[in-house]
């Protein structure tokens, strides 16, 4: 690697008592050491700060916040992204994880590629870490008009070069925000996104969630061309349109069984 930038890791906290021990551990396992996790507690109810800062009192690379209020994902993101100091932003949410390699191979790629936005292949698994023989595979490059249409994007796969794009914050929507960040990174760029076909993160799959709930695509995706891009109800759901027809007959063709 041609020299050691600092990564910040963003990672919004809320009520995530079960799984946030093990995301800092699966931070704190990556080869690539040169990093800072900034958490931000949306008002957690439960136990999940006090367990974020017994974890900061013993690394001092962990850095924790807390808000009065919940405000949710996006603020807590925008809010953890204004006191990035590292050269490169990364994501993780509070209930997913990294393969130990992740940073090191996904910081290497970009420098050999002269690359802005990178995103990596990753694996679906429950609430108890088990495999769901779900694989999603990164596009090996992946254009503004593309992304446009669906997110490709895993969140906890993403990184941007600070540098080259300058900070990038989510807008001031309840959901969809990541794909909207993804697409502003894109944009800045000038370029397509840059894809790893690695297996290099854990995207857990809890009860309720949106990816569990795909009737909820309809509503929030519909906002995001209307609300985020600013669209006509008629050119919003001209594109919602076109998402679906990414969503069901291209996409798959990037989604494998994985044993």
């Amino acid at each position: 690697m041609k020299n050691k930038p600092l990564v910040s890791v963003i990672t919004p906290l809320y009520n995530a008592e079960g799984f946030i021990a093990h995301t800092i551990a699966s931070i704190q396992k990556q080869t690539y050491t040169q990093w800072e996790l900034i958490l931000v507690d949306d008002a957690s109810t439960d136990t999940s700060l006090k367990i974020a800062k017994s974890h900061a009192k013993e690394d001092p690379r962990i850095k924790v916040f807390s808000i009065e209020r919940n405000e949710g994902a996006a603020y807590c993101r925008n809010y953890a992204t204004r006191l990035a100091t590292g050269e490169y932003i990364a994501f993780l949410d509070a209930d997913d994880l990294w393969h130990s390699q992740k940073l090191e191979i996904q910081l290497q790629f970009m420098q050999q590629n002269d690359c802005a936005v990178s995103f990596t292949s990753y694996l679906h698994i429950d609430e108890l870490g088990n495999s769901l023989h779900k694989r999603i595979v990164a596009l090996p490059k992946l254009s503004y008009a593309k992304q446009h249409r669906n997110n490709y994007i895993g969140n906890l796969t993403g990184m941007y070069s600070v540098e080259k794009l300058g900070k990038i914050e989510a807008p001031k929507i309840r959901k969809r925000q990541d794909w909207a960040v993804w697409l502003e990174a894109i944009d800045r760029s000038g370029k397509p996104a840059l894809g790893i076909d690695q297996d290099l993160a854990y995207y857990r799959v809890r009860k309720g969630s949106i990816s569990a709930n795909k009737s909820k695509l309809i509503k929030y995706n519909y906002r995001f061309y209307r609300t985020y891009l600013g669209y006509n109800p008629l050119k919003a759901f001209y594109n919602l349109c076109l998402f679906f027809v990414e969503y069901f007959f291209v996409r798959p063709k990037y989604i494998q069984k994985k044993n």
